[in-house]
């Protein structure tokens, strides 16, 4: 075959292209199936014959599309095309009316993430939120998402997820009830565990930083088998850090070994355990004075040195799939999760009328939480009058149970502006306290709960106009019932609440050109009895309602894309603590949410990369009952945004070397529904720098990580009593062994 360059570049389809290609040859072209081509990317394919003979064909350009491997280790990409969080099938976002944006491995990798407030930091409209107890808590599109993630699309609750055998993480925005069931209406956070792989990959990564920061991380897989029917994968870490708070300190192990069987090549077993177990202190920040934080050093802490918390968590995930054939294919899986809690704290409750004397009380007890989920989708194509159908027909069941019983007694109380711990305090009286205690009354809190949920939901994403205009239609029908039994220094409480609720959910999406997308959503959800008053009542569950539109972009075959959207979001029966009782909520009534939220992610060439968000969120209280209608609701800053830049150097003497920098920014939040106290506007820089060196097909990265460059002082809010200062400069070094 002979090749020369032509100066014109003709498109065709495949099957129109080797009709061209072979129509003076006596090659004969044969379409067959093969099930492992991406869909987006190509409908059919084609076995080649030919005769004996010699052949010299006319010359040709081929032009198509890569096809991006997100599991692929020494991907550099900073985008992916795909995603399955929004619609749970694997469908291009540019075909997605819905906004959803993902945090690659790579950008994962150079910031050096570990936590998801690393890794949300590059989305617009997520700000973290201050849970206590070291617990992740987020806000999206001005809602707090609560004390839940997802992992892989299943509702993880009260965990810290390590990153070990994370390979990317993917926020939806808005509503997500119609396939989710019960949740938040400002989005999710999902995480998206590594696979397992038959291509063998090897790292070891040793990082170290201020404040006494070890992580070690090592991840592992490959072929069982010869065949590579049998892959395995492990992921372990460990983690032993200091804090620039007073005696505060982290240390957490993570192992979780994986094994995928795939007898045939339509059918695939997966097996995943994951172990996790933490000591951390508990930290009550920092207290308000008047409208401002309290004027004290970021480092204070007034929790008693010498205690801290356990967090033991055991997951066993199976999932199983089986192909039909190109078009038809179901999907199982069970996640089981068991995760125990052991308090010993003591925490801050309040600062008395003279502004410096913090009330402090003991929290000893024990959080036992048992989740089972079992799911099944089966999803297919066909076609009906011209018009392309991908639908998806599930449902899923959802079981936790929480038991938990603690200590809340008054201990005394500090002086802020010099604080000296009491040296004759006994705290050994709340140790080993039995549960029948609480429960009887007599001291203290005790709550055991069981929610239980069962959802149906189904999904059509229906083409026409040769893919150009995209209308999606779904929703999803829950039966929820909710038991507790509780008491707080009150005689024990039995409630029982059982509601259901229909969550619709409407996208339009229109593709003048391949590399612009305009859509629309309307969207109802379907929230939580997420709290509870102190007489024991179970609140009303929380509907939202919300409308969007918004464009996306895509260049330079996909390494480079953007989405631009605008979304008006009402929530009803919105609670906050109660201002009686920290311990407890109430309901203000209706919030609303609305704002524009922009997002860059990409290659702008073979060496520069860059991230940029911004976000404008009017969230504020629009029905209330205690005098904050108006305000504006806590903790979302009305502006927020990013930039994000690397550059990794092409060219000798230089190649191999890698160096970014990001700024992180945004306006003053308010601390509580009566935006009684705020926390200013601020802008924090970071810098990284990497150099990665061969050794013959071993690859050797060193880096460092350099956080808050500028030092900048801000704090993640909570309440009047708690507020959390963030990480002033921190700097992360580490060495990557890859091969």
């Amino acid at each position: 075959m002979t090749m020369k360059k032509t100066k014109h570049i003709l498109s065709y389809s495949a099957s129109l292209a080797l009709a061209l290609l072979m129509s003076d040859s006596s090659i004969a072209a044969e379409k067959i199936k093969d099930k492992k081509l991406p869909a987006k990317n190509a409908k059919e394919a084609v076995s080649v014959s030919k005769t004996p003979d010699t052949i010299e064909l006319k010359a040709v350009t081929v032009v198509g599309e890569a096809v991006q491997d997100v599991n692929n280790p020494y991907n550099k990409s900073y985008t992916v095309t795909n995603s399955s969080t929004a619609t749970k099938t694997d469908t291009p976002i540019m075909d997605t009316p819905v906004s959803i944006e993902v945090v690659t491995q790579e950008v994962l990798k150079d910031q050096q993430a570990f936590r998801f407030q690393d890794a949300v930091k590059n989305v617009s409209g997520v700000q973290q939120r201050f849970a206590g107890g070291g617990f992740d808590s987020f806000i999206i599109r001005g809602f707090e998402a609560g004390q839940f993630q997802y992992r892989n699309g299943i509702r993880i609750p009260n965990l810290n997820f390590d990153f070990a055998n994370v390979q990317q993480v993917e926020v939806l925005k808005g509503p997500a009830s119609s396939l989710y069931g019960r949740a938040e209406p400002g989005g999710l956070i999902n995480a998206v565990t590594k696979r397992a792989s038959a291509e063998p990959y090897y790292s070891l990564e040793q990082r170290f930083g201020s404040y006494d920061f070890y992580r070690t991380q090592a991840n592992a897989t490959g072929a069982i088998t010869a065949d590579e029917s049998l892959l395995y994968r492990f992921d372990l870490s460990y983690l032993n850090s200091n804090s620039f708070r007073e005696h505060s300190f982290n240390d957490r192990i993570f192992v979780a070994p994986t094994l995928t069987w795939k007898p045939i090549d339509s059918t695939e077993f997966n097996l995943t355990v994951e172990y996790l177990n933490e000591d951390r202190v508990y930290d009550s920040g920092i207290p308000a004075i008047g409208n401002k934080i309290a004027p004290i050093p970021i480092t204070r802490q007034f929790d008693t040195p010498g205690l801290n918390d356990n967090h033991e968590n055991i997951l066993v995930d199976f999932n199983w799939s089986h192909q039909f054939n190109d078009d038809w294919k179901i999907q199982n899986g069970m996640v089981y999760m068991h995760n125990d809690q052991e308090w010993n704290e003591t925490y801050a409750g309040g600062l008395q009328a003279d502004n410096r004397s913090l009330e402090r009380f003991a929290w000893f007890g024990e959080h036992e939480n048992d989740l089972h989920t079992v799911y099944v989708n089966l999803t297919g194509k066909f076609d009906t009058f011209g018009i392309d159908h991908s639908v998806l027909i599930g449902g899923d069941f959802f079981n936790q149970r929480q038991v938990e019983h603690a200590t809340d007694d008054l201990i005394g109380t500090i002086d802020i502006f010099n604080p000296v711990f009491p040296s004759n305090l006994n705290l050994a009286q709340f140790d080993n306290l039995p549960r029948e205690l609480f429960k009887n009354q007599q001291r203290g809190f005790y709550n055991d709960r069981e929610d239980t949920w069962y959802g149906i939901y189904f999904q059509d994403q229906m083409a026409f106009f040769n893919d150009k205009l995209h209308i999606m239609g779904g929703g999803r029908y829950d039966w929820a019932h909710v038991a507790q039994e509780s008491a707080y220094f009150t005689p024990l409480e039995k409630t029982a609440e059982t509601n259901t609720n229909f969550s619709p959910r409407v996208g339009v999406t229109y593709q003048p050109w391949k590399w612009l997308s305009l859509y629309g959503n309307f969207i109802e959800s379907f929230g939580a009895n997420n709290g509870r008053s102190t007489t024991g009542q179970a609140f009303d569950p929380q509907l939202a309602t919300q409308y969007e539109a918004g464009l996306k972009t895509e260049f330079f075959d996909g390494r480079l894309t953007s989405t631009l959207a605008y979304y008006h979001l009402t929530k009803n029966n919105v609670l906050t603590p109660d201002p009686n009782n920290t311990n407890f909520q109430v309901p203000i009534g209706e919030a609303r949410s609305q704002g524009i939220e922009l997002d860059i992610a990409g290659q702008l060439t073979d060496a520069l990369s860059l991230i940029t968000t911004y976000a404008y969120t009017d969230a504020r209280i629009t029905k209330d009952n205690s005098g904050n209608e108006g305000n504006r609701l806590p903790y979302v800053p009305e502006h927020s945004g990013s930039a994000w830049l690397k550059y990794a150097f092409q060219q000798a003497p230089l190649q191999g070397f890698s160096v970014g920098a990001g700024v992180y920014a945004a306006s003053k939040r308010l601390g509580d529904a009566a935006n009684s106290f705020q926390d200013g506007a601020y802008t924090r820089l970071d810098l990284f720098g990497s150099y990665t060196h061969k050794l013959g097909a071993t690859n050797l990265t060193a880096q460092v990580n350099i956080n808050n460059v500028t030092d900048t002082e801000y704090f993640i809010l909570r309440d009047r009593a708690r507020n959390l200062p963030a990480e002033p400069l921190t700097v992360v070094g580490s060495l990557r062994l890859e091969y």
